[in-house]
Protein backbone atom coordinates (compact mmCIF):
# COMPACT_ATOMS: atom_id res chain seq x y z
CA UNK A 1 0.00 0.00 0.00
CA UNK A 2 0.96 3.63 -0.36
CA UNK A 3 1.22 5.55 2.90
CA UNK A 4 -0.69 8.81 3.40
CA UNK A 5 2.64 10.46 4.25
CA UNK A 6 3.83 9.77 0.70
CA UNK A 7 0.98 11.76 -0.78
CA UNK A 8 1.44 14.44 1.88
CA UNK A 9 5.03 14.87 0.70
CA UNK A 10 3.91 15.21 -2.93
CA UNK A 11 1.23 17.75 -1.98
CA UNK A 12 3.79 19.86 -0.10
CA UNK A 13 6.25 19.54 -3.00
CA UNK A 14 3.72 21.11 -5.36
CA UNK A 15 3.60 24.15 -3.09
CA UNK A 16 7.38 24.28 -2.62
CA UNK A 17 8.94 23.08 -5.84
CA UNK A 18 12.44 24.42 -5.32
CA UNK A 19 15.80 22.96 -4.41
CA UNK A 20 16.12 24.62 -1.00
CA UNK A 21 12.82 23.20 0.26
CA UNK A 22 13.55 19.79 -1.27
CA UNK A 23 16.96 19.55 0.40
CA UNK A 24 15.43 20.57 3.74
CA UNK A 25 12.86 17.79 3.32
CA UNK A 26 15.16 15.17 1.81
CA UNK A 27 14.34 12.74 4.63
CA UNK A 28 10.65 12.94 3.74
CA UNK A 29 11.47 12.29 0.08
CA UNK A 30 13.64 9.29 0.95
CA UNK A 31 10.87 7.85 3.15
CA UNK A 32 8.28 8.39 0.40
CA UNK A 33 10.50 6.81 -2.24
CA UNK A 34 11.23 3.85 0.03
CA UNK A 35 7.48 3.36 0.44
CA UNK A 36 6.99 3.43 -3.35
CA UNK A 37 9.88 1.01 -3.93
CA UNK A 38 8.50 -1.42 -1.36
CA UNK A 39 5.06 -1.20 -2.95
CA UNK A 40 6.60 -1.82 -6.38
CA UNK A 41 8.32 -4.95 -5.10
CA UNK A 42 4.97 -6.34 -3.94
CA UNK A 43 3.36 -5.56 -7.29
CA UNK A 44 6.20 -7.17 -9.27
CA UNK A 45 5.76 -10.50 -7.47
CA UNK A 46 2.06 -10.52 -8.33
CA UNK A 47 2.53 -9.32 -11.92
CA UNK A 48 5.10 -12.01 -12.72
CA UNK A 49 2.42 -14.63 -11.99
CA UNK A 50 0.03 -12.90 -14.41
CA UNK A 51 2.50 -11.96 -17.15
CA UNK A 52 5.60 -14.20 -17.34
CA UNK A 53 7.27 -11.51 -19.46
CA UNK A 54 7.53 -9.36 -16.33
CA UNK A 55 10.90 -10.61 -15.13
CA UNK A 56 11.09 -12.09 -11.65
CA UNK A 57 14.55 -10.49 -11.42
CA UNK A 58 13.38 -6.90 -11.91
CA UNK A 59 14.83 -4.54 -9.34
CA UNK A 60 11.92 -2.43 -8.00
CA UNK A 61 14.31 0.47 -7.42
CA UNK A 62 15.00 0.63 -11.15
CA UNK A 63 11.28 0.61 -11.97
CA UNK A 64 10.64 3.77 -9.93
CA UNK A 65 11.37 6.76 -12.14
CA UNK A 66 13.50 9.72 -11.10
CA UNK A 67 11.69 12.59 -9.40
CA UNK A 68 14.17 15.06 -10.88
CA UNK A 69 12.91 16.75 -14.04
CA UNK A 70 15.06 17.28 -17.13
CA UNK A 71 14.53 21.01 -17.63
CA UNK A 72 17.15 21.58 -20.34
CA UNK A 73 14.66 21.78 -23.20
CA UNK A 74 11.49 22.58 -21.27
CA UNK A 75 9.75 25.89 -20.70
CA UNK A 76 8.68 24.51 -17.33
CA UNK A 77 11.73 25.04 -15.12
CA UNK A 78 10.34 23.45 -11.95
CA UNK A 79 13.08 21.04 -10.81
CA UNK A 80 10.94 18.20 -9.44
CA UNK A 81 8.04 16.08 -10.63
CA UNK A 82 4.88 16.16 -8.54
CA UNK A 83 4.39 12.40 -8.81
CA UNK A 84 6.03 9.02 -8.53
CA UNK A 85 6.01 7.04 -11.77
CA UNK A 86 6.60 3.29 -11.89
CA UNK A 87 7.47 1.77 -15.27
CA UNK A 88 7.37 -2.03 -15.49
CA UNK A 89 8.77 -3.48 -18.73
CA UNK A 90 7.70 -6.77 -20.26
CA UNK A 91 10.92 -7.14 -22.22
CA UNK A 92 13.34 -8.36 -19.56
CA UNK A 93 14.81 -5.31 -17.86
CA UNK A 94 14.71 -3.18 -21.01
CA UNK A 95 12.22 -0.31 -21.24
CA UNK A 96 10.25 0.22 -24.43
CA UNK A 97 7.45 -1.79 -26.00
CA UNK A 98 4.40 -3.03 -24.14
CA UNK A 99 4.65 -2.13 -20.46
CA UNK A 100 2.66 -1.56 -17.29
CA UNK A 101 2.79 1.86 -15.68
CA UNK A 102 1.66 3.03 -12.24
CA UNK A 103 1.21 6.72 -11.46
CA UNK A 104 1.06 8.04 -7.91
CA UNK A 105 -0.08 11.66 -7.57
CA UNK A 106 -2.59 13.23 -5.19
CA UNK A 107 -5.98 13.15 -6.88
CA UNK A 108 -4.52 11.98 -10.19
CA UNK A 109 -3.27 8.43 -9.65
CA UNK A 110 -3.85 5.71 -12.25
CA UNK A 111 -2.92 2.23 -13.42
CA UNK A 112 -2.01 1.84 -17.09
CA UNK A 113 -0.54 -0.49 -19.65
CA UNK A 114 0.14 -0.85 -23.34
CA UNK A 115 2.55 0.93 -25.66
CA UNK A 116 2.72 4.74 -25.49
CA UNK A 117 3.93 6.50 -28.67
CA UNK A 118 5.59 3.51 -30.38
CA UNK A 119 8.73 4.11 -32.42
CA UNK A 120 8.15 4.23 -36.18
CA UNK A 121 9.03 0.60 -36.98
CA UNK A 122 6.93 -0.72 -34.10
CA UNK A 123 4.00 1.53 -35.02
CA UNK A 124 4.09 0.21 -38.57
CA UNK A 125 4.15 -3.38 -37.29
CA UNK A 126 1.23 -2.78 -34.90
CA UNK A 127 -0.85 -1.19 -37.65
CA UNK A 128 -0.08 -4.11 -39.95
CA UNK A 129 -1.20 -6.55 -37.26
CA UNK A 130 -4.41 -4.58 -36.75
CA UNK A 131 -5.06 -4.62 -40.49
CA UNK A 132 -4.53 -8.38 -40.65
CA UNK A 133 -5.97 -9.40 -37.30
CA UNK A 134 -8.21 -6.63 -35.94
CA UNK A 135 -10.79 -9.10 -34.64
CA UNK A 136 -8.38 -10.28 -31.94
CA UNK A 137 -7.70 -6.76 -30.66
CA UNK A 138 -11.36 -5.73 -30.84
CA UNK A 139 -12.38 -8.79 -28.84
CA UNK A 140 -10.10 -7.50 -26.06
CA UNK A 141 -10.84 -3.77 -26.07
CA UNK A 142 -14.59 -4.07 -26.72
CA UNK A 143 -15.17 -6.62 -23.97
CA UNK A 144 -17.66 -4.98 -21.55
CA UNK A 145 -15.45 -5.22 -18.45
CA UNK A 146 -12.49 -3.73 -20.36
CA UNK A 147 -14.65 -0.80 -21.45
CA UNK A 148 -15.94 -0.35 -17.89
CA UNK A 149 -12.41 -0.24 -16.47
CA UNK A 150 -10.62 1.73 -19.20
CA UNK A 151 -13.25 3.49 -21.30
CA UNK A 152 -13.34 3.62 -25.10
CA UNK A 153 -9.92 2.57 -26.39
CA UNK A 154 -10.50 4.41 -29.67
CA UNK A 155 -10.75 7.86 -28.06
CA UNK A 156 -6.98 8.10 -27.56
CA UNK A 157 -4.95 10.61 -29.52
CA UNK A 158 -5.35 9.93 -33.25
CA UNK A 159 -3.70 11.18 -36.41
CA UNK A 160 -5.65 13.94 -38.11
CA UNK A 161 -4.87 12.34 -41.47
CA UNK A 162 -5.10 8.77 -42.77
CA UNK A 163 -1.91 6.68 -42.43
CA UNK A 164 -0.24 6.54 -45.82
CA UNK A 165 -0.53 2.75 -46.21
CA UNK A 166 -4.29 2.65 -45.60
CA UNK A 167 -7.51 4.07 -47.02
CA UNK A 168 -10.25 6.04 -45.31
CA UNK A 169 -12.81 3.29 -45.96
CA UNK A 170 -10.80 0.67 -44.03
CA UNK A 171 -13.23 -0.76 -41.48
CA UNK A 172 -10.58 -0.42 -38.75
CA UNK A 173 -9.36 3.05 -39.62
CA UNK A 174 -10.20 4.36 -36.11
CA UNK A 175 -7.67 1.89 -34.68
CA UNK A 176 -5.13 2.40 -37.46
CA UNK A 177 -5.07 6.16 -36.78
CA UNK A 178 -4.11 5.75 -33.12
CA UNK A 179 -0.76 7.21 -32.05
CA UNK A 180 -0.63 5.14 -28.84
CA UNK A 181 -2.20 1.90 -27.64
CA UNK A 182 -2.78 2.43 -23.94
CA UNK A 183 -5.41 1.47 -21.36
CA UNK A 184 -5.74 3.75 -18.30
CA UNK A 185 -7.70 3.15 -15.10
CA UNK A 186 -8.07 6.02 -12.63
CA UNK A 187 -7.81 5.32 -8.89
CA UNK A 188 -8.63 7.41 -5.81
CA UNK A 189 -6.28 8.39 -3.02
CA UNK A 190 -8.26 6.17 -0.63
CA UNK A 191 -7.64 3.15 -2.85
CA UNK A 192 -3.90 3.73 -2.65
CA UNK A 193 -3.99 3.46 1.14
CA UNK A 194 -5.72 0.07 1.28
CA UNK A 195 -3.61 -2.90 2.37
CA UNK A 196 -4.71 -4.92 -0.66
CA UNK A 197 -3.85 -2.20 -3.20
CA UNK A 198 -0.98 -4.25 -4.74
CA UNK A 199 -3.48 -7.03 -5.48
CA UNK A 200 -5.91 -4.50 -6.94
CA UNK A 201 -3.16 -3.26 -9.25
CA UNK A 202 -2.40 -6.83 -10.33
CA UNK A 203 -6.08 -7.51 -10.98
CA UNK A 204 -6.36 -4.42 -13.20
CA UNK A 205 -3.15 -5.33 -15.02
CA UNK A 206 -4.52 -8.82 -15.65
CA UNK A 207 -7.19 -7.16 -17.82
CA UNK A 208 -4.49 -5.27 -19.72
CA UNK A 209 -2.35 -8.38 -20.19
CA UNK A 210 -4.13 -9.73 -23.33
CA UNK A 211 -3.68 -6.36 -25.04
CA UNK A 212 0.02 -6.36 -24.18
CA UNK A 213 0.32 -9.87 -25.64
CA UNK A 214 -1.27 -8.62 -28.88
CA UNK A 215 1.14 -5.69 -29.04
CA UNK A 216 4.20 -7.84 -28.26
CA UNK A 217 3.24 -10.37 -30.91
CA UNK A 218 2.83 -7.54 -33.43
CA UNK A 219 6.35 -6.19 -32.96
CA UNK A 220 8.21 -9.48 -32.44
Amino acid sequence: MIKPQTLDFLKDLVENNNREWFMNNKDRYEAARENVVGFTGEVLKLLHKIDPNVSADLDPKKCVMRIYRDIRFSKNKLPYKSNFGISIPTNGTKLGGAEYYLHIQPGKSFIAGGYWMPEATHLKAIRQEIDYNAAELKAIIDEPEFVKLFGDFRTQDQLKTIPREYSADNENIDLLKLKSFVAIHQVTDKQLFKADYPKYVADICSKIYPMNVFLRNAIN
